[in-house]
Parts: C-alpha cells; structure tokens; sequence
C-alpha cells in the first residue's frame, strides 16, 4: 500500500485490495471511502467485495464513486458528507488517489484556505493546479470569472513592487501594467530599526499606497490566492481572475512567528519586542530607555533573512544608547545566532567586532530560538555546534530582541512558481522564470543566493524592467544582475559600517573612497559624482543626515 496522509483524519491511497484491509484495521483506520467507480479496470476489486472485508474488519466504508476528470461540486459535497458521517480516521482511495485528493480539496477548501489545501495536496505528492479556481472559490465552480487582462502584471505593492513598476513605465510609457496588493499602507521597513534606537518616529516610515502608486499603473486591491502559470492567469481572494502577457513577482517574504513556541502569546509585552514589526518597533526603544541593569538578549534565526544585519543594528543602537547613558556596565548584551559568523561577508567583520568589543557584548553561534516563556522571561535555544552534541539551553533576560524565522509566502511557497524550498525559482542573472518564460521575479521572495535587502531590490528592479522590455520587443534579455546587495550596519548614532557586496560575497563598493574616508575629492571626482553615484544615494545620505542627527563620518570595514 502507497499511503498519503493529508490530514490527521484523512489519508488517501491508490487503489486497494481485500488482503490490505486487515493491516489498515491494524494501523487504526475505522473507514474506507471509495472513489473509484466499479469496472473501471479489469485488476480492481468491487466495492461490495471492500465493504464486506471492511465489516468483517470492523470497518465503516462508503461508496462516492467519480469519473476520472469529472469531479463536480456534487461529488465534492457527497465525499464531505461522507467525511463528516465516518468515524476517523479514513481512507480514501481511487486508481492514483488524485480523486481522492482532489475531493477532499474541494470539501476543505472553504474550512482550511487555499494555501493550507495546496500545501497538505503537495506534500502528499498530489498537484491540484487543475483545481485551483474552484478551491480559491470554497470548493465550487466559479460562474463568472470576471477576467481583467494586463501586459504586464505586477504581484507585490513593497519596495521591489512599486520600483519595478515606476522603472518599467518610464522604459515603455505605453505598456499597460498593474500592481496587485492588498495593503492601504506601504511600510519603509529599514527604517524600524531607526525607530526600535529612537530616531526615528514610526510614522515617519508610513505612507499611503495609492501615493505611491506610479502613475499611469493600475492598482487592484485585492491578496492573491494561486497562480495557473499555464495559463498566464493570477487568481485573487474571492476568485476574481486577472490575466497577463508578463508577470512580475515580487511580494516580499513571510515573518514565520509562529515557528517559536510562545512567541506570539508574549510579543509587545514580558520585555519582548522586535524591530520587525511597525508597531513593535516603538516597544523596543520604550524597553531600552527602561533598561537599567540586567540581560539583554538579541536574537538572529537561520538564513535566509531579509537584511541580515537588522539584529545586530537593534544590538548596537541598544547598546550605543546605554553607553551613552553610562549603564553600559549594568547590562549583560548577548547575541544570539543560529549561523556561525557575525556576518556573511568577512571584509566587514573586524569594523563590526570593534563595537562588539565596545558594548562588551557576547556572540552566541549556532545558537537558533525556538522557544519563549514571556512571563518567566526565559528563551529557549536549540543549539548545534559543529563536532558537538546538539542539545537545548534555557536562558533568561530581562529584555529580548527576536528577529523571527522567515519563509516564502504560502501563496508562493505552493505554487507551481516555486523551487523546492518554497522561492521563485529565476535564473540568478537574468531574474527570469526557470520554467516560465514571460514570468519574473525580484526582491525577497526570489531564490537567487544574493542577499534578502532593499538595496538589492533597487540594483534589481532596473534590471528585470530592462529584461521585460527586452522580452515585449522581442529581443533576449540583456541586463545581468551581479548579486549586488547593501547592509548600512548602523553601530551606533551617526555612524555606519557600509557593507556591500555581490554574489559569493564579492566587495561592490559604489561610493568613492574620497566620501568613504572624508578626503577632499579631486575636482575631476566631483564633476563626476553624478556618474559615480546614482542620484539615489545622494538623496539617501542628505536624508539619513537629517534623520540620524549629526552622523559622523561613513566608517567601511
């Protein structure tokens, strides 16, 4: 027997035969459902020849026959009745299992979600893409799709969306493009850790999505619930249908909470917070001015991250801040790790070390959070050295900054776009689709080894506009992203350690040293510094002047 359990009361199978009943008493089943109709093969067993080893197993089963292809929303509610009538837990079987999959998606479609049904189906080895609509739609075939179609289709309204638009329309003005997110605010996300070291004041880094909007973009409101890539149509909550020449992903990534047991029950109270969160930010600056003396833990989970250096600046800011207050020797800073290196590109790790030794803070490796005890403040860590046993430490704090796990969107993580660990699967330099030609993908949720920030999405969304362009004129894509990223690791008020770097960890470094190193630039150097810089930065360094209050000078590692 092929066994394939989907949920803790269902299990589906190919077809069975009268010899297998009795181990399946064994295992626990107490029902049988059938889904193959009699005669479809000349090796399969009747149901009445099932039923009846079944009663003599002391087993229930039911018959809910379909025909191979033609699951129809009746058939779907039959097998729900049948589920709900049956003592758990079941078996449902047909030839492959796939009917049997397939019905009970469509039955549990409108209880569990369409990602939590396209991720058990996967898991089980079955695809339900053919479905898909009718899941999104509660299980029921839709009666009016009310199809809208765009050249080019832009999943994700964040930074990497709302530049890949802008880039694109200013390529080719002409070209009909649409933004799909949900969201009535657009978040400047790096800017949380200025607030969590108060800085910056949390609205500051809100704004309105529909100002931000490029113009002559379309915005369609409304979350995504799957993708039918064969047929170049993105299916939305409620099961609306939008079609498109061209497709763009690019929706960021998920902050997976609930992965550390008791994380969710005590965030934004018990001494724990996180700069990843628009309204936990201002906590974490309220628990810093707070702290007098005690532990302060700092936590960093398994890669991949976005902006790998965030934990370690709500570190820094924290510690700068109680240095400043001369408290500094009342507080015991440890950083928490779950990889093995303060930072992924080792040029910048000695500048880095100067303010770990400053802030006399301890570095924890491969040590990963996985449980919280918000009102005994105690954290749990799972902890794997390398050449030692692996086991669990329980430590305590009186303030803990966590930085979450994170993890493609499940609406990505299930669909037919994604790679074996849930991201958009694109050729690393081009950013095109592996598998789908007219699709592209940047920012986060991608799977090209570069670094998850902002940074990189800006390098990024240049280059697939570039490639689209390429690809609406009929031409091969001819712009090549290099893996650049960017991680300005504040370490304290008014400094930084710029960090930049491309794939495999090679040094990018875009500004001159003449800016890096505060000499006077040559006058060549400075007719030339439009050239040198994008226009970007510049505006970038005179905000961060205003916002960081009397920065000394950029420090490079």
């Amino acid at each position: 027997m092929d066994l394939k359990p989907i949920s803790d009361s269902l299990t589906v199978s190919p077809q069975i035969t009268v010899a297998d009943i009795p181990e399946l008493a064994r295992q626990g089943y107490r029902a049988i459902i059938c889904n193959r109709p009699d005669g479809e093969g000349a090796d399969q067993p009747t149901f009445e020849e099932i039923s009846a080893a079944a009663k003599s197993a002391g087993m229930e089963a039911a018959y809910v026959p379909v025909v191979a292809g033609k699951v129809l929303d009746a058939d779907a509610d039959a097998f729900g009745d049948a589920m709900r009538e049956l003592p758990g837990p079941v078996l449902a079987y047909c030839r492959t299992g796939t009917r049997s999959a397939t019905l009970w998606s469509l039955a549990e479609a409108d209880t569990l979600g369409t990602a939590e049904v396209l991720s058990r189906t996967k898991a089980a080895g079955y695809d339900m893409a053919g479905v898909v609509r009718r899941i999104v739609n509660g299980g029921k075939t839709p009666t009016d799709t009310g199809d809208a179609k765009y050249s080019v289709v832009i999943v994700g309204g964040g930074a990497a969306g709302i530049s890949v638009a802008a880039s694109l329309k200013s390529r080719s003005p002409q070209t009909n493009v649409a933004v799909i997110d949900p969201a009535d605010v657009h978040y400047y996300q790096p800017g949380w850790t200025m607030v969590g070291g108060g800085i910056f004041e949390a609205s500051s880094t809100a704004r309105t999505m529909g100002s931000l909007i490029p113009r002559g973009v379309h915005w369609i409101k409304a979350g995504v619930a799957a993708f039918e890539p064969d047929n170049n149509a993105v299916i939305l909550d409620g099961c609306r249908v939008v079609k498109y020449d061209r497709l763009i992903v690019c929706p960021g990534l998920k902050l997976d909470w609930d992965r550390v047991d008791g994380l969710v029950e005590t965030l934004g109270k018990n001494g724990v917070t996180s700069n990843y969160r628009y309204d936990l930010a201002p906590y974490t600056w309220e628990l810093v001015k707070d702290l007098r003396k005690g532990r302060a833990l700092f936590t960093q989970p398994p890669m991949p991250i976005k902006c790998a250096g965030a934990p370690q600046k709500a570190m820094y800011l924290s510690g700068d801040h109680w240095f400043r207050e001369g408290l500094l020797p009342n507080i015991d800073i440890q950083f928490m790790n779950a990889g093995g290196v303060l930072f992924g590109v080792k040029d910048y790790v000695p500048a880095l070390m100067e303010y770990v030794k400053k802030y006399d803070a301890s570095l924890n490796f491969f040590h990963n959070l996985i449980a919280v005890d918000g009102k005994a403040k105690t954290a749990t860590f799972a902890v794997n050295k390398p050449d030692t046993e692996a086991g669990q430490v329980t430590v305590e704090f009186d303030m803990m900054h966590v930085c979450p796990p994170q993890t493609a969107p499940d609406f990505i993580r299930v669909s037919p776009l994604a790679d074996a660990a849930g991201w958009v699967d694109v050729d690393q330099s081009t950013l095109r689709h592996k598998s789908y030609d007219n699709i592209w993908a940047l920012g986060d949720v991608m799977n090209a080894p570069n670094a998850k920030t902002a940074a990189a999405a800006r390098i990024q969304a240049p280059i697939v506009a570039e490639n689209v362009v390429d690809d609406i004129e009929g031409r091969s894509p001819t712009a090549v992203y290099n893996g650049y990223g960017s991680c300005p690791l504040t370490v304290e008020r008014g400094k930084i350690v710029l960090a930049e770097f491309g794939y495999g960890g090679a040094l990018l470094p875009s500004f001159p040293k003449w800016l890096l190193d505060g000499t006077k630039p040559s006058r060549a150097a400075w007719l030339l510094k439009e050239q040198i810089l994008p226009p970007i930065y510049w505006k970038a360094m005179l905000r961060g002047r205003e916002w960081m209050a009397k920065p000394e000078k950029v420090t490079v590692g």
